[in-house]
């Protein structure tokens, strides 16, 4: 009797090691599995800034596209009967050349790709390429969707609408060759605006936000964010002022610069990397 209780403990005591030892590899397995997808997911970083250099900027600017190219910025306003093509100095903000859009149209972003500048309208589904010097007219192309932001990395153009995808244009013919969704771990970003191509990756400004979003333009990821809170400081605030849009990178010396719509002042600032 005692020997048949023996060996039923014995086998009981065998069967429940083989049951923990079974729960222990699989609780490990599993949590190293959940933790490599964390880490391939990643805590996505969020930048803070420091301002290097403040310069002055037409406040009556509606900003929707900003690039720097050759020491100036080339700027593209909104609004309907207050649209533009720009030339701006960047010491002293001073408007060096314009061209006035029709006054039915809303001028959006802008991009200068060689020789040329690439400006986008918002609902009126159709875009403009000037001569980057005398700002002609050189052609109209349809677009697909809105135009919000426009960049390039040297090979294809890119642009958003508003909504959390980017699209690829053909430099030539600029018709859509590609496209990728935006997203975080959280899902799609939506209202993607300005779009300025920087060391490899799409920065954009989210929509009604102090945020830029850096984009692998090859997996449409967040791989970080930049907090542009509290840029503008609150004297600058007494009269009418609109969201922060608008990023340029000098790609010559380095320099990352920021500004908004409606704001007198324009940002050059370096991105502080989180702890």
């Amino acid at each position: 009797m005692n020997r048949i209780f023996s060996t039923i403990r014995l086998s009981d005591i065998l069967f429940a090691c083989a049951v923990m030892f079974c729960l222990t590899v699989h609780i490990k397995y599993t949590f190293a599995s959940s933790k490599s997808v964390s880490q391939a997911g990643g805590m996505i970083p969020t930048y803070s800034y420091k301002v290097v250099n403040v310069y002055p900027h037409d406040r009556h600017a509606f900003i929707q596209g900003l690039a720097f190219v050759g020491g100036f910025f080339y700027e593209g306003t909104g609004l309907m009967g207050r649209s533009s093509l720009r030339r701006v100095e960047l010491e002293t903000g001073n408007v060096l050349k314009i061209h006035k859009i029709a006054d039915h149209i809303f001028g959006e972003g802008v991009t200068v790709f060689n020789n040329k500048i690439i400006q986008l309208t918002w609902k009126s589904k159709v875009g403009f390429v000037y001569e980057k010097h005398s700002f002609k007219l050189l052609r109209e192309f349809n677009c697909q969707t809105e135009g919000w932001g426009i960049t390039h990395d040297g090979k294809r153009l890119m642009i958003s609408d508003g909504s959390a995808t980017i699209y690829f244009l053909d430099t030539e013919s600029l018709k859509e060759i590609g496209r990728i969704p935006v997203h975080d771990e959280n899902g799609p970003v939506e209202r993607l605006n300005e779009l300025e191509y920087v060391n490899g990756k799409i920065y954009a400004n989210v929509w009604k936000t102090d945020r830029i979003a850096m984009i692998s333009p090859d997996s449409g990821r967040v791989t970080g964010w930049i907090d542009l809170t509290g840029l503008l400081g609150p004297e600058d605030k007494s009269k009418p002022v609109n969201v922060l849009n608008g990023i340029a990178y000098d790609s010559e010396n380095g320099r990352l610069f920021v500004t908004g719509k409606l704001w007198p002042k324009l940002f050059e600032i370096k991105l502080v990397a989180p702890y």
